[in-house]
C-alpha cells in the first residue's frame, strides 16, 4: 500500500517498528519520520495496525501523533478494529479540529500487492473526497458507508463472510476427501456454479498444496471474529455461527497453527475426520 502511494502520489514519509520494511520504502525514496514528525510536517497519515489499542496509542500516548500535531488534518485508519474504537478516535482528534475516516481494506496481501483493494469508510464526505487520489493509487474501489465507525462495521461483516466461508469451504472438502472423491476434480465441478467465489478460487488451491504460509493469518482474522462478537453484544446480536468459527481459531491456536493464513482453519476439520485434504 505504501509503494504504491509513492509511486502515484508521492512525498511519503513511513514509520513502522519492523525496520526490514522501512528500509524497503526508504531506498524507494520515502522518508522516515516517526508518528509525531509526522503529524507536525504532513497533511495526512495513514495507518494500518494490528489493534485498537495500539492505533490509540499511536494517535493519543506519549510522543504520538496528537501531542504533536501541527499540519495535520485528516488521519485515515485502515485498522480492522471495532466501530466504537473508530469513534472514540474520531471524537478525539475531532476535538482538535482534524478529521477521521475509518477505513478498513479487503483483497488481502494479493490485492495490496497489484493495487485493486476494496476500502470501506466511514466518516465525513469532505474528508472521503480528499483521501480519493489516495484509494485509487492503492485500490480499484472505495464506499463511503457512512458516519464515523461505518467502515469498521463493514469490515466485521466482511470477515464474518470470508471466514465462515472459509470454514464451510474447509468441512465440505474434508467430506469430498473423506468419501473418496477427487478433490480437485470437484473443485473443478464447483467453481462454475453458484458455490463458486472469491474466497474457493484463492483457498482451495492453498488448501489442496498444504501450502499455509500466511496472507492473512489465523491470528489476524482471530483478532477479528473476536471484535465481531464483542460488537455483537454490545447490540445484542446473535451470532452461534461466529461464536462457533472462535471456538475453532481457538482450538487452532493451541494446536500450533495460529500464524497460518487462514485456509488453514481447514486443518480443525482434518484433525476431526482423520484425513488431509491435499491434490492426488
Amino acid at each position: 500500500m505504501a509503494k504504491h502511494l509513492l509511486r502515484g502520489l508521492g512525498g511519503l514519509a513511513v514509520y513502522d517498528l519492523q525496520e526490514g520494511p522501512v528500509k524497503e520504502l526508504t531506498d524507494l525514496g520515502a522518508m522516515y519520520k516517526t508518528p509525531g514528525e509526522m503529524a507536525a510536517e504532513c497533511e495526512v497519515i495513514h495507518c494500518i495496525l494490528p489493534t485498537g489499542a495500539i492505533v490509540q496509542d499511536v494517535l493519543f500516548g506519549n510522543g504520538g501523533v496528537l501531542e504533536h500535531a501541527g499540519k495535520l488534518k485528516l488521519v485515515c485508519d485502515h485498522s480492522s478494529v471495532t466501530p466504537g474504537e473508530s469513534r472514540v478516535c474520531a471524537e478525539k482528534l475531532s476535538a482538535k479540529g482534524i478529521g477521521f475516516v475509518d477505513c478498513p481494506v479487503s483483497g488481502g496481501e494479493p490485492k495490496a500487492i497489484d493495487a485493486t483493494l476494496a476500502f470501506m469508510a466511514g466518516g465525513r464526505q469532505s474528508d472521503f473526497d480528499e483521501l480519493k487520489p489516495h484509494f485509487e493509487a492503492m485500490g480499484s474501489s472505495a464506499v463511503l458507508v457512512g458516519d464515523t465507525g461505518s467502515g469498521s462495521i463493514a469490515k466485521l461483516v466482511n470477515q464474518v463472510i470470508v471466514n465462515l466461508n472459509i470454514a464451510a469451504v474447509s468441512e465440505a472438502f474434508v467430506l469430498c476427501e473423506k468419501a473418496g472423491a477427487d478433490p480437485q476434480k470437484v473443485y473443478e465441478a464447483i467453481r462454475g456454479g453458484l458455490a463458486g467465489s472469491t474466497v474457493l478460487d484463492a483457498k482451495v488451491p492453498k488448501i489442496l498444496s498444504g501450502d499455509f504460509a500466511p496472507g492473512g493469518t489465523i491470528k489476524v482474522n482471530r483478532k477479528d471474529i473476536n471484535n465481531v462478537l464483542s460488537t455483537a453484544e454490545q447490540y445484542k446480536c446473535p451470532m452461534p455461527l461466529s461464536s462457533q468459527l472462535f471456538e475453532i481459531m481457538q482450538h487452532l491456536a493451541e494446536t500450533g497453527h495460529l500464524m497460518d493464513d487462514h485456509s488453514g482453519i481447514v486443518q480443525y476439520f482434518e484433525e476431526l475426520a482423520g484425513v488431509e485434504v491435499r491434490r492426488q
